[in-house]
C-alpha cells in the first residue's frame, strides 16, 4: 500500500498578530513545520505550537527562514553558505530547546520561503542547510523540494532525506514552483488538488502549469493553512488520498516503508 506524509507550515503568528489556522490544520496533517522566529513566530508561539502538536499527535519539525520578519521570509536575500548554516543551526537549536521542555522529539528540518527556493537551486546553500541539520544532532530528517539539489546535498552530507511536493502550488516544467506572482502559481479547486495528489502518490507524476507531466517521488505533501479555504483543501486532500488506498503516516514511517 502507498504511504505519504502530510505536512504544514505552522506557528507563524507573532505577538498579537495571528497567522494561519493551526488547530484546524493539525486535524489533517501528520507533521508540523514550526517557524523559529526569523521569518515568523516568536518564543511564546513556538511553545504553544509544540504543545498543540503534542496534543494532536503531530510530529514537529523546525522551519528556519531568512531573518526577514517584515517580508515573511519570502524576499530573496544574498546570504553566504556560512550564514545559511549559522541561521539554520541557530533556529533548529531554539526549537530543540522548546521540544525538549515539552518532551517532544524534533523530527525534521524544512527551510522556509526564499531560503528554501534559493537552496533548491544552489548546492552550496543546500549543503549548508543539510550540514546544520546533521550538526544539530538527533538524526533529523531534511525535508526538501522533490527533484531539487536538496537531495544531492543530503546525500553528500550524510543526512536522512525526504522529498516534498506541494498540493496547492503550481509547478514549472523543470519541477520548480511557479513564482507566487505569476499565473498558475496556485491550485484552488479542491477536486483538482485531490486528484493531482492521488496521481502523484500512485503514479509519481504531476502536471505542470505549462501542461507537461513531471516525474516526482515524494515522501511528504505540504498543505498550507493560511485561510478557511485552505483548511478545507487540506481535509479534502487527506480524504481523497485515504479513499484511494493511500496510508497517511509521519515522515519517518514513510521513509521506513
Amino acid at each position: 500500500m502507498s504511504r505519504i506524509d502530510l505536512n504544514s507550515d505552522l506557528g507563524e503568528s507573532f505577538g498579537p498578530w495571528k497567522m494561519g489556522m493551526d488547530a484546524e490544520v493539525m486535524e489533517s496533517v501528520c507533521s508540523a513545520n514550526v517557524a523559529c522566529g526569523f521569518h515568523a513566530g516568536d518564543a511564546e508561539v513556538m511553545i504553544k505550537t509544540v504543545k498543540a502538536a503534542k496534543a494532536a499527535g503531530v510530529a514537529v519539525g523546525a522551519h528556519p527562514g531568512h531573518p526577514d520578519l517584515q517580508g515573511f521570509g519570502r524576499r530573496t536575500m544574498a546570504v553566504t553558505p556560512d550564514e545559511a548554516y549559522a541561521y539554520t543551526l541557530y533556529q533548529i537549536g531554539a526549537l530543540q530547546a522548546v521540544c525538549a521542555a515539552q518532551g517532544v522529539p524534533l523530527e525534521h528540518v524544512k527551510a522556509h520561503g526564499a531560503l528554501y527556493n534559493q537552496a533548491a537551486k544552489d548546492l552550496a546553500l543546500a549543503k549548508a542547510i543539510a550540514r546544520a541539520t546533521k550538526d544539530a544532532g538527533g538524526d533529523l530528517i531534511l525535508l526538501g523540494l522533490a527533484n531539487s539539489l536538496f537531495e544531492q546535498a543530503a546525500a553528500e552530507e550524510g543526512v536522512l532525506y525526504a522529498a516534498e511536493a506541494f498540493a496547492d502550488r503550481g509547478y514549472m516544467d523543470d519541477g520548480s514552483l511557479v513564482p507566487r506572482s505569476k499565473p498558475g502559481a496556485f491550485v484552488h479547486d479542491l477536486k483538482e488538488a485531490g486528484g493531482r495528489m492521488v496521481r502523484l502518490v500512485k503514479e509519481g507524476v504531476i502536471r505542470s502549469a505549462e501542461g507537461k507531466d513531471i516525474h516526482l517521488t515524494a515522501h511528504s505533501i505540504c498543505l498550507h493553512g493560511d485561510n478557511p479555504a485552505a483548511v478545507e483543501m487540506a481535509r479534502h486532500i487527506r480524504k481523497a488520498l485515504e479513499e484511494n488506498g493511500v496510508e497517511v503516516r509521519k515522515i519517518r514511517e514513510v521513509l521506513k516503508g
